[in-house]
Formats: C-alpha cells, structure tokens, sequence
C-alpha cells in the first residue's frame, strides 16, 4: 500500500519534538502495516525552499526514511479544469499535482490536512482515498482492531491536583506558556475535563471558566463587547482517531447551555499541526477568527462563536446545538443491540457504563450515521428525529433527540456505503455488508444526523400510547414516521426536558 503524504505533514514531522506525540501515532500505524510512506518531488522541493534551515537539513537526511516519486503523473483534462477553477498561487498548483497521483492511480491514498485539497477530491470523484490524519487513523482502527495499542476511556471531570502535570501532554503547553506549571497547580482546587488511555496516558484536556460582563478584555484586538461569556482556557485533543475533538465539543456546548452565556471563545496559537487541526474543527463548528491576543511568548488567534438562539437548518452544526420548532418531526426505531452503542449518554438504567466505554469513534461523535430502509425517504437537513428505542410496552422507550444534516440515497454498492459509514456508525464492516445485502430490492440509505440531547426521563410505548404520539402497540414506528410539533411537544413535556436548547 503506497500512502502519500502531504507536505506539512512530514515538515511537521521531521521537525517534530516532544510535542508532535499526535504525528507519531500515524507514523507508528503507517510502519505497523507496513504501508510504503511516499512523497512527491514538489514536497522535496518546497522543504528545501523552508524558512526553517534546521527542517531542511533535518530532512536532507531523513529522506532516506521515505519512498520519493521518481516522477509526476501527466495532469488529466478533468485535472487541468479542477486546477483552473481553484489554483491561484504555486502551492496550490503543487497540491494539486500531489492530489493528481492519486487520480492517476499511482499511489493508493493522500492524507493531508489541506481542506481545498479535500474540495477538490470531492469534485474529482476520489475523496474517499483523501484522508486527514484522523480519518485515516479511524480507519486503521476500524480495520485493525487488535493492532490498536490503547483503548481510550471515558471522559472525567477531575480536580487540577489530581491529575499529572508531568504528563508529556503538557509539554505543548509549557513551550507556548510562560509560567504553565505555577498557573497550573493554583488551579489545584478547579476542576478540568480530562480522557486518559488505560495505561493512565493523557489524550485529550479540557478546562473552561465563565466570564462575566465586566470582565476585563483589554490584551485582545479589537477588545470584546460587554458580555457574558464562556472561555475554552485550555484545550487540547491528541489526535488518535477516536474523535474526542467532537467529545470535547459536546461538552463545551453542554456548559454553554447550562451557564447561559451569550457567547464562547477560545485563545490559540497557530504554531504546530494539532492547533491548526483544533482551529479547523472549531471553525467547522460556527467560531470564525475574530482578532489576536499579544502575550509574553507570541500573538495568538482569538476564535469565538455567537451562543445566542439562533438555527440555521441548512447547515445546524455552525448553530448547533440549539434547533427549531419550525420543522418536521420524526419518530424512528432503533434496536437495543446498537442504541447505547450510538448513544452512550441516552444510557438505561438496566445498562452498565462500562460496556459503553468511549473506545469507538461513533461513540464520542456529535456526527453520527442511521442507516435505513424507511419508505419514507422525504427528509431533509434541519429536521428533528425522535430516536425510539424499541422493546415492547414497557421497556420501548423514547430516548435521544437529533437533527438532520443530509441524506445519501445514491450509494453504488457495499464498498461504498462502508467508505461512507465506517467512521460514523455502530455497525462493523462485516455488519454494513450484510446490512446492504439484506434486500437487493430495498437498498439502505444514509441519514447524517447531529446528536443534539438525552431526554432525562424516559418515556416508554405505553405512555406514548396515551399522550397519542403512537396510536397503539402495532403501530410502532417501523421506519422514519411524522410527528406534529404537539406531538413532539408532548414528548419534551412528559419527560422533563430542559427546553433551552429550543428555538421558537
């Protein structure tokens, strides 16, 4: 298998230092399997053009250590045009050559971070062989199970003096903060979000604190409006393909949410490849850049996100996680075997924690897949889905609000829908397979949905039966089947729900 990786990435990985732990766990699956790790001439030529001599001396010698391209595939006519419509300067010609290897067949896959090099795959019709580093780290695990050197626990809210400030993890931010430890240990009494590996290694590091109206933004240009808001004060996630980004995300918005704020924000320093990942995701999510902050060691960027209600159903994750009341409504089943394996917040009571450890991708995602056969197909992003958990009478429950970000109904064959759902649903491989092989004459589709919220109480068939959301035992949702807003209403009603996260 012959990968080939983008530029940044083996700059970032031959100037490595302690700090680039994230590089390392790709380089170590890449040799794990064996993978020929490849480059292309316009990358050796563009780290010989790098402003940091130490990169390239570093990799004059290290090239060795990679598989370098002897040639350059000719540019395709469907190439050429892609490169027409989106190249306005020489790196983007040179990422486009990089991209045209993989069109032409010569190696198997790119993994680069670069999102216009991702536009344009999609448009060539290759994207599902362009991989970020941890979609392709999703996808070796995937496939890899029992080469996978940790499993990751699940999130934990602990005191700062509980946890190990020794940890390389905090290297990074030694580096970027004058001063980390002592500010670290004053904080002894506080409590951060923290995941850890078994081994007891710290993967991802979350610590939040809400700021009130007076709160004094005089280092940041141009200076906050008066507000309340919640500030992301460390954040970091170890890339591992475990999506703990999307985790960590969920619960900032949880603490947005709970604390009323009218706005968040994040401070962050642009230097290494897992802070421009972390900005991505962010901007993936609604922050956009709003200025800079000068401290002691460098400027860093201000990212911050309006928290006021507000839905767009077009695109509800830069408005996630709030949704609307003016939409449609689903109600739709889901079989025990796979609910809390989608849902390990919508947990039973009759349910242990600990076999829903946060080990798989699907589980710590936001963005999660519902595969179906439904012959009601009419859905459309921003609709509300009502998740049933089915069981009978009484243990038949309602459990799980989301919202829809799209529907794929074209999908050619079984591969494809595993390139599709691999990273995103509860079913293996082997699972998908037989999923769309089930019934030729009723091929599945995709539904991409955001999970929004784990309604507190639980409602189960018989008092869905008599608040008349479900007219009886056999009419139990078979596929996605319409709710009116009262129904849903009722649904919010009956099982204590916070409402905060609605918009009317």
């Amino acid at each position: 298998m012959r990968i080939l990786l983008d530029t940044n990435i083996i700059i970032h990985r031959e100037a490595a230092t302690i700090f680039n732990r994230d590089i390392g766990v790709l380089f170590n699956w890449l040799d794990k399997l064996h993978y020929s790790k490849c480059v292309h001439p316009t990358s050796i030529e563009e780290i010989k053009k790098h402003k940091d001599h130490k990169v390239v001396s570093t990799m004059a010698i290290k090239i060795a250590n990679y598989h370098a391209l002897k040639t350059e595939a000719t540019l395709s006519p469907e190439v050429q045009e892609i490169s027409r419509k989106y190249d306005i300067n020489e790196n983007d010609i040179n990422d486009t050559k990089i991209l045209n290897e993989v069109y032409a067949d010569r190696v198997d896959f790119l993994i680069t971070e670069d999102r216009k090099i991702h536009k344009k795959s999609n448009e060539l019709g290759i994207s599902d062989r362009i991989f970020t580093i941890d979609s392709f780290l999703e996808k070796v695990n995937a496939e890899n199970p029992s080469l996978t050197d940790y499993k990751v626990l699940s999130v934990t809210k602990e005191y700062f003096g509980k946890i190990n400030i020794a940890d390389l993890f905090f290297d990074s931010f030694r580096e970027d903060y004058q001063g980390f430890d002592t500010w670290f240990n004053r904080k002894a009494d506080e409590t951060a979000y923290v995941c850890k590996s078994e081994s007891g290694q710290i993967l991802a590091f979350l610590f939040l604190k809400v700021e009130g109206k007076e709160e004094n933004y005089s280092d940041i240009n141009p200076i906050f409006p008066k507000k309340k808001r919640l500030k992301v004060g460390t954040f970091k996630v170890t890339m591992n393909g475990f999506k703990l980004g999307e985790r960590f995300l969920k619960i900032i918005f949880d603490n947005a949410i709970r604390s009323q704020v009218e706005e968040i924000y994040v401070t962050i320093f642009p230097k290494r490849l897992e802070q421009q990942r972390l900005i991505q995701l962010l901007k993936d999510w609604g922050f956009s850049n709003y200025g800079e902050k000068q401290t002691p060691t460098g400027i860093e960027l201000v990212f911050n996100r309006d928290f006021s209600k507000n839905v767009n159903k077009s695109a509800p994750k830069i408005t996630y996680p709030y949704i609307t009341k003016d939409t449609n409504f689903f109600i739709v089943p889901i079989y025990p075997d796979y609910h809390t394996e989608l849902f390990p917040d919508s947990i039973l009571r009759t349910e242990s924690p600990n076999d829903f450890i946060e080990n798989e991708p699907h589980r710590n995602a936001i963005s999660k897949v519902y595969l179906s056969r439904s012959y009601n197909r009419n859905l459309k992003s921003g609709d509300i889905i009502v998740f049933y958990r089915t069981g009978g009478i009484y243990q038949g429950v309602v459990s799980t609000i989301g919202i829809i970000e799209n529907i794929i109904t074209k999908i050619d064959n079984e591969e494809h829908l595993i390139l599709l759902c691999r990273k995103r649903s509860v079913f293996s491989d082997t699972g998908l397979k037989e999923f769309w092989n089930f019934n030729p004459r009723s091929r599945p589709f995709i539904v991409n949905f955001l999970y929004v919220y784990s309604l507190p109480k639980r409602i189960n068939l018989k008092n869905l039966i008599d608040l008349q959301v479900i007219a009886g035992v056999d009419s139990v949702p078979r596929g996605f089947e319409r709710i009116s807003q009262e129904q849903f209403e009722s649904i919010l009603k009956a099982s204590n729900s916070d409402e905060s996260f609605i918009v009317n």
